[in-house]
């Protein structure tokens, strides 16, 4: 499978999350967000799970659903949905299937030591199922605010 750019359809998917299957056609007719995250019930994870939580209504009333993705397990997933409070699914994306189709795992620098993980990135995806937008290493404070923002535009719901 290639690698997803922005303005190109997504491939064909399927993957397991807290809330059943998830594939590009069961998204079709809708606005979603995919968050890739690097780590459940750490810090900045959380943080930015939580905003999303906490802005699920506003997403909702753009008619956009909201997806976080990680390479935890769906039991793993499935303890930090329920200790956040998370209303939207979680993939487990373990074989790094999504996460190579969007090109998030990279070299990072953790306690001096080179290790492959997951950028943290998020990518807005419209109706007909086409990329449309993507934040790359970005910073959680305010970050699910300019996703809120840009969907708003992108929807025509200003």
């Amino acid at each position: 499978m290639s690698q997803v750019t922005v303005g190109q359809p997504l491939p064909d998917f399927t993957a397991q999350s807290t809330q059943g299957e998830i594939s590009p056609a069961a998204l079709r007719g809708k606005w979603a967000v995919l968050y890739f995250y690097p780590k459940d019930n750490t810090p900045g994870c959380t943080t930015e799970s939580q905003d999303f939580r906490d802005h699920y209504k506003d997403f909702l009333a753009a008619e956009c659903t909201v997806i976080g993705i990680s390479r935890d397990s769906l039991k793993s997933h499935a303890g930090f949905a329920e200790k956040q409070g998370l209303p939207f699914p979680l993939i487990s994306d373990g074989a790094e299937t999504l996460c190579s189709l969007f090109d998030v795992i990279k070299m990072k620098n953790m306690y001096g030591k080179q290790v492959r993980g997951i950028e943290r990135s998020t990518f807005l995806i419209d109706p007909e199922g086409t990329l449309v937008h993507e934040w790359r290493k970005l910073r959680v404070p305010g970050h699910v605010d300019e996703v809120l923002q840009t969907l708003k535009e992108r929807a025509g719901n200003k």
